[in-house]
């Protein structure tokens, strides 16, 4: 029995507003259809999509559990569009496979131009699966938990008021680090270190290691450098009781009001998401062409 006889779904996931996507969803159903993959898409997504009028496509309402049962989700757009594919992704253990339509795309896999292989090593399973490393938050209101949340790239405790600094206290373990105002704090993965992170001027962290990154943003502090700590710690952001009020963002897709007084707690995601890789290139290599990083002058180790 081939690869194509057998009963199998990919769930697809596209950024419906840009044209590239709509387009690139196309190809990727009619190559998968022809091999006998089903496809399932979100049903608010259908209508903006060219599907084929086939029993093999399946549309499901946008739930957590939407992808449960498929062996692949195939995402097709930019960092947001990917972001929004792991809240499937980890839902259901599902493996992503990103198509990066976006500038960098750090999470993608694959690039526009790579759409008829990527359906090729879907069909034929030519790829491998890791996982990536989440966190978990916890915000505390009078010592009782208001909210819980969970990301793959970065938490962010940043100020609500544009004119106003937000005044803060970090922790790690249960010890007072530093108290400072400024535009926030980010706690993130080494997913998450080329994000948010990294623009806050945190270390680009390989994805392979596994540790939390506390970043202030824009500290008003002598000493408000990134930390790097265990992954088996747990980091914590007290928004000042004198302070206005916060927000907090979960990978810049999901957000809630901070208090003055309110506590966020930071540690290791117990769910990791799954990532499906096509390619064994190095991160350094993935740095250096995400980014176009200057290598001119490299001449390598001696042989």
């Amino acid at each position: 029995m081939t690869a194509c006889d057998q009963e199998r779904t990919v769930f697809l996931l596209a950024h419906t507003g840009r044209q590239a996507a709509v387009r690139s969803a196309e190809l990727v159903v009619q190559g998968l259809l022809r091999c006998g993959i089903g496809v399932r898409v979100l049903a608010e997504e259908a209508a903006d999509l060219p599907l084929p009028d086939s029993e093999s496509v399946e549309t499901v309402d946008a739930k957590p559990d939407a992808a449960e049962g498929c062996e692949l989700l195939v995402v097709l757009g930019g960092d947001g569009t990917l972001l929004r594919g792991a809240e499937f992704a980890r839902a259901s253990g599902v493996p992503m496979l990103g198509v990066n339509l976006g500038r960098i795309g750090f999470l993608a896999e694959a690039e526009r131009d790579d759409l008829d292989k990527v359906v090729d090593r879907v069909v034929t399973r030519a790829y491998e699966v890791e996982e990536r490393m989440t966190i978990d938050v916890l915000v505390r209101e009078d010592g009782h938990i208001a909210h819980r949340d969970w990301a793959l790239n970065e938490v962010s405790v940043e100020k609500a008021a544009r004119k106003q600094m937000l005044e803060v206290v970090t922790e790690v373990d249960g010890r007072p680090v530093s108290s400072f105002g400024g535009d926030g704090v980010v706690c993130a993965t080494p997913t998450g270190s080329t994000a948010y992170a990294f623009s806050a001027g945190g270390p680009v962290v390989w994805p392979e290691v596994e540790a939390l990154l506390m970043v202030p943003i824009s500290a008003h502090a002598l000493f408000a450098k990134p930390l790097v700590v265990s992954p088996d710690s747990v980091l914590a952001v007290e928004v000042q009781p004198q302070t206005p009020h916060g927000v907090l963002w979960a990978d810049g897709r999901r957000s809630v009001d901070l208090p003055p007084g309110a506590r966020v707690e930071v540690r290791r995601g117990a769910v990791p998401v799954r990532l499906a890789r096509l390619h064994h290139a190095s991160f350094t290599d993935r740095l250096v062409a995400k980014f176009a990083l200057p290598v001119s002058g490299w001449r390598g180790a001696p042989r």
